[in-house]
């Protein structure tokens, strides 16, 4: 088992602010084990309830009464299924001295669980969980997650061939069987095309008007099947960052596949080769390298933007907190320079800083405020933000 101390901390941190503490994920992303590895160090006791297992609901079919009298954690495994409980839990949040905590787990964004959670508000606190990160395996294992991507299962695989046969069952029953649950009545064939052509075009602008002629139906309807995967946080949308400048910015989001390795099994890349020969290697890189920057800096998903002209300069990756802005270029090259566009975006965005990571072995300056940053050292060499 693999701990996952930055996930951890978190948790516990908004679980001594917060009466109700949410962990929203993809299936299979590892929530459950989480919550086990947080509740054995909880005071009290944990009660577990899985919400798709029949005695469990069966537990809970008077929930006031299941729940009013748990002390220590209680955990709601699967809670979507279960939006009844929301009510419940408002009363019980309310309690003076909060005898019980409540860990609501669920396969779902934030933004599907807040329409059965509204009456939560200022009592609830959600932590997105995604796959490993660099922070959880080590850099000695980067290419490995980089590859296989960071669902426990499909990164811990014993060979190459069975953490590709995962992901591709994860792809059939999360298109057959998770989606519809979340109450989706979008094809899975038809969800299944579009997340292929997105993965294509991984790290690309969105261009809604090439989606739907593609598949011969309206903007917004495409539109629609983008929002689900993102809702599902399968698909990562990197807004764009406006500056009041005379130069025409770019101003429609990028789409990123959300992991590394269902990337290479929606484009049917098996191994290091196939990945390499590929003309989706360097967008592959730049989104892996983009996931574990934002995971390692603890930045907000609110807090993280691309920067485009039409006239061509650009940042990959722009972070910004308060007053302060920090810049992030990636290269997939062992000897990256410094470009027009790298000084264009200083000057224009007022960074900090700049780094540009790269796939070479060593950290240097480039300029006073430029510096190479080695995707090997990022951990060491990237400083999480204040």
């Amino acid at each position: 088992m693999i701990a996952r101390f930055m996930d951890v901390s978190a948790i516990r941190t908004h679980l001594l602010q917060f009466p109700v503490v949410g962990i929203v994920g993809a299936r299979q992303v590892g929530k459950t084990t989480l919550a086990r590895m947080i509740g054995e160090e909880v005071a009290g006791g944990v009660t577990h309830f899985d919400l798709e297992h029949p005695e469990d609901r069966a537990r809970l079919s008077d929930s006031m009464l299941g729940l009013r009298d748990l002390k220590g954690l209680v955990i709601l495994d699967e809670v979507q299924r279960a939006p009844e409980l929301f009510p419940v839990l408002r009363v019980l949040a309310d309690r003076p001295d909060h005898p019980a905590r409540f860990l609501l787990l669920g396969s779902a964004s934030p933004e599907l669980l807040r329409q059965g959670a509204e009456s939560l508000a200022g009592r609830v606190v959600y932590h997105e969980l995604r796959g490993f990160s660099l922070e959880d395996v080590g850099t000695e294992k980067g290419n490995t997650l980089w590859l296989r991507g960071g669902f426990p299962r499909s990164f811990l695989a014993p060979t190459i061939e069975e953490s590709v046969a995962w992901r591709r069952a994860f792809l059939r029953t999360f298109l057959e069987r998770d989606l519809p649950q979340l109450g989706i009545t979008t094809s899975a064939e038809t969800l299944r095309r579009f997340w292929t052509m997105l993965a294509h075009r991984h790290g690309q602008v969105w261009n809604a008007a090439d989606f739907a002629r593609s598949f011969g139906i309206a903007d917004t309807t495409v539109r629609d099947y983008l929002d689900t995967l993102s809702a599902a946080m399968v698909v990562r949308l990197m807004s764009p960052w406006h500056e009041n400048l005379t130069k025409r910015q770019v101003k429609s989001p990028k789409t990123y596949i959300a992991d590394s390795g269902l990337l290479h099994t929606l484009l049917g890349l098996q191994d290091f080769e196939d990945v390499e020969s590929h003309p989706v290697l360097g967008s592959s890189w730049e989104g892996y390298i983009i996931e574990q920057i934002v995971r390692h800096t603890g930045a907000r998903s609110e807090e993280c933007f691309f920067w485009a002209t039409h006239a061509g300069a650009e940042l990959d990756l722009l972070i910004v907190r308060g007053r302060h802005r920090r810049g992030f270029e990636i290269k997939r090259s062992s000897a990256p320079r410094t470009t027009r566009s790298m000084h264009i975006a200083m000057q224009d965005l007022g960074l900090d800083t700049l780094d540009v990571v790269h796939a070479g072995d060593s950290t240097f300056p480039l300029t006073e405020r430029i510096r190479a940053v080695s995707a090997s050292r990022l951990l060491e060499d990237i400083a999480p933000l204040k």
